[in-house]
């Protein structure tokens, strides 16, 4: 493989031996000197032979008489196409492009931002987007995002879920630096386990990921990247104090010890002791908890030799207390005396992810990625334990080249994947180990121009799902200037943890159910339930513009998921709960228009609009998905005072959601008392935040969280018979705890 790599590279320099024609290629620095330009494109119009400018902007480049177009590209400059017809030595200055100049400059003034020029559907989020809201972890950082919704797992345990195109974060591929990591055991309280502060960046992708990060996507993919320990504040503190006496504290300890080795070490603790029980229903609203989280990371980095290298360990620990107000865990627990529950997680995580360029060719890169994580959690709901212990492995080797010159990339690779499940349900175990092996080649064109596509392909050997083939595409054209058309199509496979992924169930009387039978903890596989397929389609036009001087873009999405098979939850007799193979049309179609508008200098505006048509066949016919709006309107405004030394005096966020009505699954079969509408009412909420900076190192913050007082009335089923037929917390559509203020400060030290 190494000899034929060599030899695809030496083919055309072999050929074209006897002639060659030296140069070097400059640009205009802001100092109008003319500088060196590394890494520009230099090929012969209209053939495969192309290389790429070295450090001192030098270039040499076979040559024979039918060649006479010699163009030149980089990106932000315009491509020039230049007439050869001798040997003698090329002096080139590019001159950089007004309209990729304009681009670029918006994606650093915007702490929300969308590339004109990638092939998939990305939005980039910075550190500076997270601090308009009181983002005390991940599950918390999208209340400003329009591309991902928001909402309660149930009435009792305060989980956020999310969901994109729809579809709830097990169909989302959640990784850390692209490391999947919130997945199987995790998935129901794991993006509480990141605290908000060690995020740099967010990438939302949206339709189905790259193959490079495995086979597992299907609506898209959410890449958290942490802060480095040699750019992150050499001390950074942020404490934050909430209403509902919800208590926060964060500080990070970077140290550099020697030329190529630094560390940090990121403290998070949070905690909430105080019941609260706002409408009256003998429930908490939330539950009391208590959580430690530590993460050390190395970084290492040798610049003349190509390496850099990072090292996590991680240890968290949480407890969730929560149900009626006069539970006591040390004397109800699993008893009739009143109805309770704890969730208490421990997890140990390691990861190494290694990288290195050629330092002589430079479009060589090689990269590992290697992570383990052990994942504890014993919990009960009123009178039913469940318990989980999750194991994983994950390995990845990419390799990065070009084919003749950087319009064509290849990434190829290996992968290997280990899940071990031990899962006690109710009386019943279930416990299952899987392993999968695959390989993957990713190629992307790009022309620099108007045209970049990235197709993807790899194949995988699992021993619960066979061996199966996925097809990833993702293209963007652009037809004019300040465009962006894209359009997408992939597959996704996956073996579902249906009671990890499901534990609000627990919070209810229902009867739970695999294919209409109660649970037999002997099923063979994944509970004895066929793994989850479908396609993901999508189109996306991007169109940036001036309105009345100032920068606005405007945005429409529409994209579809058909499953070819799904585990449909179904909850539509209030007496069950059942688990069972799609028979039939499940799919997921999401149209989103949203306007991003520089109102003038300061104040931006973000809108949007998002239309949801998702159905499902169920036992009881083809339903749409319940507790999940067909409208959804978003708003956001921020401003901030003029800057003054680089930094924003006085900084003002305000967030708008209103979700239209959701269907209720049916009660039909519940008591009258306790018999629901089929829809549910619709919900508005408003956010605010005004942030006040000191200096570099001192900041305070303030702000609200449903400030109109928004409320769901009796959002637990059966609140006053907690052990009858009738009791279910899953039927939330709204606030539940009412309005919530908040205050904080940020002290960093460079």
């Amino acid at each position: 493989m190494k000899n034929i790599l060599y030899l695809t590279f030496l083919l055309p320099v072999l050929i074209f031996s006897q002639e060659k024609i030296d140069g070097v290629i400059s640009e205009l620095s802001d100092q109008k000197k003319i500088v060196p330009l590394a890494g520009a494109n230099v090929y012969w119009l209209d053939s495969t032979i192309g290389v790429i400018t070295d450090i001192d902007g030098k270039f040499r480049i076979p040559y024979q008489d039918d060649y006479s177009k010699l163009v030149i590209s980089y990106v932000g400059y315009k491509t020039d196409t230049i007439t050869v017809n001798t040997l003698k030595f090329i002096k080139h200055t590019l001159q950089a492009t007004g309209e990729l100049n304009e681009i670029t400059l918006t994606s650093r003034n915007q702490a929300t931002s969308k590339s004109y020029l990638q092939s998939a559907n990305v939005m980039f989020v910075s550190s500076e987007e997270l601090l308009k809201a009181a983002c005390c972890n991940l599950s918390e950082s999208f209340e400003t995002n329009p591309s991902i919704d928001v909402n309660f797992a149930d009435a009792v345990t305060g989980t956020r879920q999310i969901k994109m195109l729809g579809l709830t974060s097990p169909y989302i591929l959640i990784t850390s630096e692209n490391i999947p990591t919130i997945r199987g055991a995790s998935q129901a309280y794991g993006l509480s386990f990141t605290p908000g502060t060690w995020v740099e960046s967010i990438q939302i992708t949206k339709g189905a990921g790259s193959v490079v990060n495995g086979f597992e996507s299907i609506a898209g993919q959410i890449n958290t990247e942490l802060v480095k320990p040699t750019t992150d504040n050499r001390l950074f503190v942020n404490l934050y104090g909430a209403s509902n006496e919800r208590m926060e504290a964060n500080v990070h300890l970077n140290t550099k010890i020697s030329d190529q080795w630094s560390t940090g070490f990121y403290i998070h603790g949070n905690t909430q002791n105080q019941t609260h029980d706002v409408n009256d229903d003998g429930f908490m609203d939330m539950p009391k908890y208590n959580q430690i989280n530590v993460l050390n990371r190395w970084q290492y980095t040798n610049a003349e030799k190509g390496f850099v290298s990072f090292i996590n360990l991680g240890f968290l620990d949480d407890s969730k207390h929560t149900g009626q107000v006069n539970f006591n865990p040390k004397t109800d627990r699993l008893t009739t005396n009143a109805w309770g529950s704890e969730i208490n997680t421990r997890r140990f995580d390691v990861s190494l992810k290694s990288g290195y360029v050629n330092p002589d060719i430079p479009w060589q890169t090689l990269g590992f990625q290697s992570a383990f994580s052990s994942h504890k959690q014993e919990s009960f709901f009123g009178l039913r334990q469940y318990d989980i212990l999750h194991n994983s492995l994950y390995l990845n080797a990419i390799y990065n080249t070009i084919i003749s010159d950087s319009r064509h990339k290849i990434k190829t690779g290996v992968s290997y994947a280990y899940d071990y499940y031990d899962e006690l349900v109710l009386s019943e175990n279930f416990e299952r180990t899987e392993n999968s092996i695959g390989a993957f080649v990713e190629y992307n064109f790009d022309n620099l121009d108007n045209l970049n596509l990235t197709a993807g392909l790899r194949i995988d050997n699992h021993n619960l799902l066979g061996t199966f083939v996925t097809p990833r595409l993702h293209m963007r054209y652009t037809p004019w200037a300040k465009s962006a058309l894209r359009a997408s199509f992939g597959r996704g496979k996956r073996s579902a943890s249906i009671f990890a992924e499901n534990q609000n169930i627990f919070a209810t009387s229902r009867t739970l159910m695999i294919n209409g039978a109660e649970l037999m903890g002997d099923a063979k596989g994944a509970y004895g339930l066929e793994p989850e397929i479908a396609w993901n389609y999508g189109v996306s036009f991007l169109q940036g513009f001036n309105l009345f001087g100032n920068k606005a873009d405007v945005t429409l999405d529409y994209y579809r998921t058909d499953f070819q098979n799904q585990i449909v939850v179904d909850f539509e007799n209030s007496q069950q709960l059942n688990f069972y193979n799609l028979d039939g049309e499940s799919y997921a179609n999401s149209f989103q228009i949203e306007f991003n508008y520089n109102v003038f200098e300061g104040f931006d505006l973000r809108t949007a609009y998002k239309l949801y048509d998702i159905k499902t066949q169920y036992n009881s016919g083809k339903l749409e998905k319940p507790l999940t709006p067909q409208h959804r309107i978003f708003g956001n405004i921020s401003y901030h005072t003029k800057i003054k030394e680089n930094l924003a005096q006085w900084k003002f966020d305000a967030t708008y959601n209103w979700l239209g009505e959701q269907r209720f699954s049916s009660t039909a079969h519940s008591s009258i008392q306790y018999r629901l509408p089929e829809y549910s009412e619709s919900v508005g909420t408003f956010n605010l935040q005004i942030t006040k900076v000191f200096s570099e190192k001192f900041e305070v913050y303030l702000g609200g969280e449903n400030i109109t007082d928004v409320r769901q009335n009796n959002p637990i089923l059966g609140a006053d018979d907690p052990f009858g037929a009738n009791f279910d917390t899953t039927f939330v559509y709204g606030p539940i705890y009412g309005s919530m203020y908040y205050a904080g400060l940020r002290f960093k030290i460079k």
